[in-house]
């Protein structure tokens, strides 16, 4: 079953100390192999996948990395994080969900509707636990968290756990001011310095700022705090909701070829492409797929 970590369990200030960012200074010819890699290797080069086959050539989560998830609140980062989670752990990647704003049963209960349906039998809630022993794992704490105890735990679960994605929901709930531009700018540097020294991914959910209405997708310029937030992370994805589409619904125009979400990738440091992928929304597994097919 997934694992839960608790803060008044497990003793996190033997790894309070912050990362040293300074790096050795090596030949070139050291890195040949990591080179080949980034060629031939496939994973090195493309990174794990997300569950979209559409998004495969275009998109993918690469050791080293921290992407940042924007987006309105209630749009679906979290559902649609919860998903590619399960994806990763598929692959056989280790994942530590560290969200404040979800008691742990209400995270593991969607993740598990999105495998098995709304209301999944014993056996296949049994079934979901059992292959992700060992393979996810939940930091059980709501509310803010300091900043420091939060790196502390991110530490703690490469040293320990062995993780390769760590998903901290949210920016915000990180002991943190949102006008407290130069405590953001450090967390996130640190969190860069801990993925790249650590060699794994870290996602950053990060609420937007308010606008005007819901209907016009917000960008990398909107995320809350200091632009300095989006120059630091290697990507930048937004996830929006087509409120538009649901209203219009609501009044009997139904407009079944536009999407009811989309991922918009804003910046991709280590790939080529940016741009908008769509997706359709299936009510009945919380679930987010290709397209609208049975079921929705």
């Amino acid at each position: 079953m997934a694992h839960l970590l608790q803060p008044d369990v497990i003793d996190f200030s033997a790894y309070m100390q912050e990362t040293d960012t300074a790096h050795n200074v090596r030949s070139a010819a050291d890195y040949a192999d990591q080179v080949t890699d980034y060629f031939h290797g496939e994973e090195l080069h493309r990174g794990c996948m997300l569950p979209w086959r559409k998004t495969h050539d275009k998109l993918g989560f690469l050791p080293g990395e921290v992407t940042l998830w924007g987006g309105m609140s209630g749009h679906g980062k979290s559902a649609i994080l919860g998903q590619a989670c399960t994806e990763f752990a598929r692959a056989g990647k280790r994942v530590v969900i560290a969200s404040m704003e979800m008691k742990p049963v209400i995270t593991l209960a969607r993740m598990c509707r999105q495998e098995y349906g709304r209301v999944p039998s014993v056996e296949a809630i049994q079934k979901f636990h059992s292959w992700t022993d060992g393979l996810i794992w939940i930091y059980d704490q709501q509310g803010a968290v300091k900043s420091a105890q939060m790196l502390a735990v991110l530490r703690y679960c490469v040293d320990v756990l062995k993780a390769d994605h760590f998903v901290i929901d949210s920016l915000m709930k990180c002991g943190m001011a949102e006008d407290d531009y130069t405590a953001q700018k450090h967390f996130v540097d640190q969190l860069c310095a801990v993925a790249m020294d650590a060699n794994m991914h870290i996602h950053l959910v990060a609420h937007s700022r308010k606008t005007k209405d819901e209907f016009t997708p917000p960008g990398k310029m909107d995320v809350k705090g200091t632009g300095s937030i989006t120059d630091q992370v290697s990507n930048v994805i937004t996830v929006w909701r087509n409120k538009k589409k649901e209203a219009d619904a609501s009044e009997g125009i139904y407009r079944g070829t536009d999407p009811d979400c989309l991922l918009i990738c804003d910046k991709q440091r280590n790939g080529e492409w940016e741009g908008k992928i769509g997706l359709f929304f299936n009510p009945e597994r919380m679930r987010f797929e290709e397209t609208q097919g049975a079921g929705f």
